[in-house]
């Protein structure tokens, strides 16, 4: 890493990481549905953003090439991590109020109150959900979507479409089984 900060002081750098932190951190959420995970992702994007912030701090928007190396991380890695938590037996994701780090608590909070939001991401494939979260999200173009991808536009639609369907059938199931749910608590009280 030597010379990554060398070109542009630390403290463009760590005014960088105030500023986009946070939103990584909850885009990052998103498409892992899982709050250790999500830091990773987010720490290895820092990471390589320092190790080339010497032409990174030059760019229009850094921002976004930060958030495009954090969508390649969560493509790329997520059949390893579904296969790991797997083996390792572990659920979806603690609660955030679980979590021992404070400063990602509060920035996941409003996200936490949303944990169906979660679940039902987590039912689409990695890229899917990456193109859900950008477009609606971080609300992205699609010409924007497909640059951060390297896919075409009318991939980014395709993918847009069949992943809203699915969230509809996810959803529409989920209303199905809470009204089911509701309907025998009520029998059985």
């Amino acid at each position: 890493m030597r010379g990554s900060l060398t070109a542009g002081t630390p403290r463009e750098f760590e005014r960088f990481v105030t500023d986009s932190a946070d939103q990584l951190l909850r885009a990052a959420y998103l498409m892992a549905g899982n709050l250790a995970e999500a830091e990773d992702l987010t720490q290895e994007t820092l990471l390589r953003v320092a190790r080339r912030w010497h032409r990174v701090r030059i760019m229009d928007h850094p921002t976004a090439y930060a958030r495009r190396i954090l969508v390649n991380l969560a493509i790329d890695g997520a059949e390893e991590r579904a296969n790991r938590a797997g083996e390792l037996g572990v659920p979806g994701g603690a609660p955030v109020l679980e979590q021992a780090d404070s400063r990602a608590e509060r920035a996941l909070l409003a996200i936490d109150a949303h944990t169906d939001l979660a679940r039902v991401l987590a039912s689409l494939s990695p890229r899917q959900r990456a193109i859900i979260i950008l477009r609606y999200w971080a609300d992205l173009r699609e010409t924007d979507v497909a640059e951060i991808l390297g896919c075409s536009v009318g991939t980014v639609k395709s993918t847009t479409s069949r992943g809203l369907a699915r969230l509809r059938e996810v959803l529409a199931a989920s209303a199905s089984d809470h009204h089911s749910h509701a309907r025998d608590t009520r029998a059985t009280s």
